[in-house]
């Protein structure tokens, strides 16, 4: 990697990073999706499969945020402090631990119903609610510092091609995993198991999630050099014990610029949106298409495969889009960000009404447009707005921002759910609403550089 000094006639900058490189830094995000992916997509399936009540599938899905809240902020405080030329630099340290744990959490979920606990047991259940609880917080681990790496690494000029890539890796993963147990099915493992019991091809979909997610990360280790602490502060502009000093959480948020605070607004809208879309997902396509609510059934368990595939097509359609998001002028940014939301809101809307399983992946085109503003501008907004100094903290405490309203989301669902008629489909009209709502609400952000 190269570490050309920058032109002393010109302000200090981050040096010009090849493709190549850029590429590395986020290759392992790969497999960090894979394991998101199959968590969003397959856990209410697998919690509905060993008996979990579908009004009670909140508390389950308030452990992932939950983690992400605590975790990414602590990783971010102390990469920002950390130099462990050993194991990498700054932020790989962490990288390492991340893939270990989450390699381990991901052989062992989707096995809740294998273990002889019992359908519905409380056992059951809290083994699951455990593991995905580690799951969530060891791939928080793995991921925060793929962020942190292109905000330390990647210049101005380079940083929306580098989040692009991170993009179409992210939705790649989110692809392959979404349609593993619909391809694994075809190819002849079994897609239904006695009462209680997960099927073969989620079983498996984990176990190869996990051999990617190794596989890419170690990938990224062995290619990536990060700065020393020197080469750091020099790059950036910044004395080198900038980020050993001043990392209180309260007063960074209180130093914060303004524009962290209207895209954690809009962040808000569209991440509860989306935490009723992963809830309640399969039971609503099994409901509307399968006409069925019985989770041991094999029309449940079709209904879970198709949204697999659904979810890979929303996918395709974000990385599709986010090359036309990459093509909007700077001053359109708002424009692409809003009108994106709104169409995202459509395709929930849609949810709702359409009973035909292939007229869904109309829905999802449209949701998969969503994603892709929602994965593209947050992050390119707030690191522009950002120095060098506390990168990580500040990256970390900026996913309360994609945590926090997960958590309001389950919450809420408690009483919304009855209000809702006990309906998983009628959930899909509350999220397209709320989508709305964070269309409207992208009009508060105004865009800083601080470069």
């Amino acid at each position: 990697m190269s570490e050309k000094k920058a032109d002393p006639a010109n302000e200090v900058g981050l040096p010009k990073l090849s493709s190549n490189t850029i590429w590395m830094l986020s290759l392992g995000f790969l497999g960090v999706q894979m394991a998101f992916t199959l968590q969003s997509s397959q856990m209410s399936r697998i919690f509905q499969t060993i008996g979990a009540d579908p009004n009670n599938l909140g508390w389950f899905f308030i452990l992932p945020p939950l983690a992400g809240l605590i975790v990414q902020p602590i990783v971010g405080y102390y990469s920002d402090r950390t130099w462990a030329p050993k194991l990498g630099g700054r932020r790989l340290p962490y990288l390492i631990l991340g893939t270990v744990v989450a390699a381990i959490v991901m052989f062992l979920l989707p096995n809740s119903g294998s273990l002889g606990f019992g359908y519905g047991s409380f056992a059951a259940l809290l083994f699951g609610a455990i593991t995905v609880a580690f799951l969530d917080l060891s791939s928080n681990v793995a991921m925060q510092p793929f962020k942190m790496m292109v905000g330390d690494m990647v210049n101005d000029d380079q940083k929306s091609y580098a989040y692009g890539i991170q993009s179409f890796l992210s939705n790649t993963g989110a692809v392959i995993a979404a349609i593993f147990p619909f391809v694994l099915t075809a190819f002849g493992l079994a897609n239904t198991a006695k009462k209680g019991v997960v099927p073969q091809s989620v079983i498996w979909s984990f176990y190869l999630g996990a051999i990617i997610l190794v596989i890419s990360t170690v990938i990224t280790i062995m290619r990536v050099k990060e700065y020393d602490p020197k080469t750091y502060a020099m790059y950036h502009g910044i004395s080198e014990d900038a980020n050993k000093t001043g990392g209180n959480w309260l007063t960074l948020l209180k130093k914060a610029p303004k524009v962290f605070w209207t895209v954690t607004l809009v962040q808000f809208f569209c991440w509860m949106a989306f935490q009723y879309l992963w809830t309640y997902s399969a039971g609503a396509i099994s409901v509307n298409v399968w006409n069925t609510a019985d989770a041991s059934s094999a029309g449940y368990q079709a209904a879970g495969n198709w949204y697999g595939v659904l979810a890979a097509v929303q996918s395709i359609a974000a990385v599709v889009w986010s090359y036309v998001l990459a093509k909007v002028p700077n001053n359109h940014h708002k424009l692409g960000y809003s009108a994106s939301l709104i169409l995202g809101a459509i395709g929930f809307l849609s949810v709702f009404f359409i009973h035909d399983q292939y007229l869904l992946i109309i829905s999802f085109v449209l949701v998969g447009m969503a994603w892709a503003s929602m994965n593209t501008y947050p992050l390119t907004l707030i690191t522009n707005a950002l120095s060098g100094e506390h990168m990580g903290t500040y990256l970390g405490l900026f996913n309360g921002s994609i945590c926090l309203p997960q958590i309001v989301a389950s919450l809420a669902s408690f009483a919304l759910f009855p209000l809702f008629g006990n309906s998983q489909p009628n959930m899909f009209l509350l999220g397209g609403i709320i989508m709305v709502i964070g269309a409207v609400s992208v009009g508060f952000i105004k865009e800083t550089y601080k470069a």
